[in-house]
Formats: C-alpha cells, sequence, structure tokens
C-alpha cells in the first residue's frame, strides 16, 4: 500500500508479509491481460510502470513476466512486505520505498501507474495529483482488485450460504478504515462529475477521464480447510484479532464451512468463490498536446 501517512490499520495488518505473500492469491491471466491493454502498454516494449502500493509483489511478478519487458519502478512503504519484494530479484524491478503522494519518478515519466489490491488506502485527490505528475500525456492510470465473496460489498450476493455468513462476519470488524467492499474509494473520481459550487473548480479541471471503465473475471479456486482460514487471516482487519476475539472468529469462520452448500472435492478442498475487478482511466493533460 502506499498513502501520505499509510494507515497503522494496514501497517498492523499487514506486519506478517510472509503469510500474505504465501496465502494471497495472484492475478486472473484475463484480468490481466485485459488492464495491461486497457492502460495501452501490452505490446509495447520497455513501457514505464510505476506499480504502487506493490505489497509483496504479487503483480510486480506477473509484470515481470511479460514479453515486453517493461521497466518497472515498483512503490511499497510498508518495510516489511518491501522486503519480501526485493528478496525476488525480479528481472528490470527497481523497488522504492515511497507513498502515494510522493511517487519517487520524474514528472511525465510513467507510461502506467497500476495499482493492485490497494487504491483503498489512499483514495483521495492528493494521490490523483500525485499520478497526473508522473503519468506522461494521454498515459493510464489501472486500479485492480482480487475480492472473494467473504470479502464483497454488500450489493453483492455471495455464490453460497456460508460464504454469506463469512461475508457478514468480515463485514462485523470496522476499524475505521475503508477497504474495497465499502466502495467509497470510487468518490474521489465521483467528485469530478460534480458542478454544485462546493466543487466548481475540480470539475472545470478533471485529471482522469471519466466513467471508469472496468472488467470482472469470475473465479473459483480450491483451498484446504487449513489454507482457506490462513487465507481469510491475511485480511488486514482479521489479522490483528488477539486472545478470545481471534478464538471466537476462528470459532465462527468453522461453523460456516458445517453448512450444506459447502462443496468439496475429492481431495477434500473447498470452493471459494470471488472475482477480480479492473478499473482503468487515462490522464487528461492540463495543457494541450501537439499532435506532430
Amino acid at each position: 500500500m502506499a498513502a501520505a501517512e499509510y494507515s497503522d490499520h494496514a501497517r498492523s495488518g499487514f506486519a506478517d508479509g510472509a503469510s500474505y505473500d504465501q496465502y494471497r492469491p495472484s492475478f486472473p491471466e484475463e484480468s490481466v491481460n485485459t488492464l495491461l491493454e486497457a492502460v495501452r502498454v501490452s505490446g509495447v516494449p520497455g513501457a514505464h510502470v510505476v506499480d504502487l502500493g506493490a505489497g509483496t509483489g504479487k503483480f510486480t511478478e506477473l509484470l515481470a513476466q511479460r514479453h515486453e519487458d517493461f521497466r518497472i519502478t515498483a512503490v511499497e512503504p510498508h518495510e516489511g512486505m518491501r522486503q519480501v519484494l526485493e528478496a525476488k530479484q525480479l528481472k528490470n524491478v527497481h523497488v522504492e520505498n515511497g507513498v502515494s503522494n510522493k511517487i519517487p519518478v520524474k514528472d511525465q515519466s510513467v507510461d502506467a501507474v497500476i495499482v493492485a489490491q490497494a487504491f483503498h488506502w489512499f483514495a483521495n485527490d492528493e494521490s490523483l495529483r500525485e499520478f497526473h505528475r508522473v503519468i506522461k500525456p494521454h498515459g493510464c492510470l489501472g486500479l485492480i482488485w482480487n475480492i472473494e465473496d467473504y470479502n464483497a460489498a454488500r450489493s453483492h450476493a455471495a455464490a453460497t450460504a456460508w460464504e454469506a455468513e463469512l461475508q457478514n462476519l468480515t463485514w462485523s470488524f470496522d476499524d475505521g478504515s475503508s477497504r474495497y467492499r465499502h466502495e467509497k474509494w470510487k468518490e474521489v473520481f465521483d467528485k469530478q462529475l460534480k458542478s454544485n459550487p462546493l466543487s466548481l473548480v475540480l470539475a472545470a479541471n478533471p485529471l482522469f477521464s471519466l466513467p471508469l471503465a472496468s472488467h470482472e473475471c469470475k473465479w473459483i479456486v480450491w483451498l484446504s480447510k487449513d489454507d482457506l482460514m490462513k487465507r481469510y487471516w491475511t485480511l488486514s482487519q482479521i489479522a490483528v484479532l488477539q486472545g478470545e476475539e481471534k478464538e471466537k472468529t476462528r470459532q465462527t469462520f468453522l461453523k460456516a464451512l458445517e453448512k450444506p452448500d459447502v462443496e468439496v472435492n475429492e481431495k477434500g478442498e473447498i470452493a471459494l468463490h470471488g472475482s477480480t475487478y479492473s478499473f482503468w482511466t487515462s490522464k487528461i493533460p492540463s495543457e494541450p498536446q501537439s499532435m506532430e
């Protein structure tokens, strides 16, 4: 993640970078290909991509594997997660300590900024202005999240009753920090469309084109009960639980897995449902650009 002063909840919730890297999923090929094409770097040799809030490098790895040989600046303020990323020694990846309002690259030097699994931590005007600074004229911003049904928005109907029960469990925790499921991250873009007196100046000078384009890729993954629990425990508000509250949450989790609609394969693995959501937009240059 990356923010001007990134959340204490993020700092503590992601303290175990190794577990996060082991149990959090990668991103579906369909979603990656769609997003990279949408932000106009697919097929562009040596394109400069900033992976902001790179974490342990779940998305960075996919960028580094691409045939385009991207020049990748991976920016991550959390020391523990950054250390995991640095240890991977990924091709063409330069790892930096940085935050969303102070990205350590030059003005208009980046073809695309991509934020995987993190934009909700720093969805504010200051961050958008910084993205606008570093992205080249007509360059793009891409956002992507893996969201299990148990971590989805209230408007999302879980595929099964047991996942709906876990979804309710997840929503029972409120530490005051906004996650993807709260859907508040969209508000920073919505403000550009308003025309009331308080937002007239911002609306008259939008930074990125709207509305955001989007793509959804639904998926199912099969996990052992133990791995499923460990994956659930990588959620930042769950990872910090201690003592009685941790045990109570564990028992609620296990009780949900007793529901009759839990699908189990011949290996004893459980079907977990979710979606990968991608969004993208292009920078609106501050001044008209010559087409010559």
